[in-house]
């Protein structure tokens, strides 16, 4: 007998079941779909996929009208992903991940990331590293970016500027914090400013962070209407801002305008605060920000 055939009969023996990635992620539907639970992931990440990869898709989210609620139970990624993909200008060019959320082969190897030079930016190394892609990977602290002025075509801030100044020891960083408290930091517009000062004359700077009531979760915070519109202000006279806002209900994500989203709060897995009936796994509202930097 060989040795695979006997470690397959011990596994057996023992009662041990390998399951496919489908048979997991069914198994997951079967047990109520319950955020976070076995197979959540595998669920979410093949959501994203499909969401950009799938035509008529990327159509909805470049449109940013979804013609039936999407991802039900599923956290906010399953929208940012397919919305920036459908915002980013293809070809080549200069291209910074402002926070590493693109450290991941699903979505380096898209095609609309071909053919850019790719900086991964984030306080410490991580397990993904793509420098045989020719990626580079760099690291420090986004308030004080080592880019010169107008070095990048493209910004992409990924669901990172809730977490600056916020305690982030969960991800393995000791950083410092200016406001220990639990009321508001400004320390993102520290952010915002350096994004538009190394994204070139007629680049584009694509943010996305949780959006609704305020809130202190300790790990991240999540913006109100007068912290946005802070960082609306700070791009007054060099760029063109746009917005545009999703929002969780029972049946999936939808786009929905600001003052829908006014009154969002986001479920805390860690923690259990703001859990409710939904199904939501996060966030329950989301802005999406298009910056592009005025030309002279």
């Amino acid at each position: 007998m060989s040795i695979i055939r006997k470690v397959i009969n011990s596994l057996q023996s023992n009662h041990f079941v390998v399951k496919t990635r489908a048979e997991i992620i069914e198994s997951y539907k079967q047990a109520g779909s319950v955020p976070w639970s076995v197979g959540y992931n595998e669920h979410k990440w093949d959501t994203i996929n499909e969401g950009i990869s799938k035509k008529e898709i990327v159509k909805q989210f470049a449109g940013e009208k979804l013609i039936e609620e999407y991802g039900k139970g599923l956290d906010e990624r399953v929208i940012e992903y397919p919305w920036l993909m459908s915002h980013i200008i293809p070809g080549k060019g200069t291209f910074l991940d402002a926070g590493s959320t693109f450290n991941f082969q699903l979505i380096l190897d898209h095609p609309i990331m071909q053919d850019k030079d790719i900086y991964i930016y984030t306080y410490y190394p991580e397990v993904n590293n793509f420098a045989s892609k020719r990626v580079s990977h760099v690291y420090g602290d986004l308030r004080e970016l080592p880019f010169k002025d107008g070095y990048f075509d493209q910004v992409v801030c990924h669901s990172t500027l809730e977490h600056i100044d916020m305690d982030n020891s969960m991800y393995g960083y000791e950083l410092v914090r200016s406001n220990a408290t639990k009321g508001k930091s400004y320390e993102y517009l520290k952010v915002i400013k350096e994004l538009e000062r190394v994204v070139k004359p007629g680049g584009k700077v694509l943010l996305t962070f949780p959006y609704g009531k305020f809130e202190n979760h300790g790990f991240f915070q999540q913006f109100d209407f007068e912290m946005v519109q802070q960082m609306e202000q700070l791009f007054t006279l060099s760029c063109t801002c746009r917005k545009a806002f999703a929002l969780y209900k029972v049946d999936g994500w939808r786009f929905a305008s600001q003052s829908d989203c006014e009154e969002s709060f986001s479920f805390n897995p860690h923690t259990g605060q703001g859990k409710g009936d939904d199904n939501a796994a996060h966030s329950r509202a989301i802005c999406f920000m298009e910056i592009k930097k005025n030309n002279g």
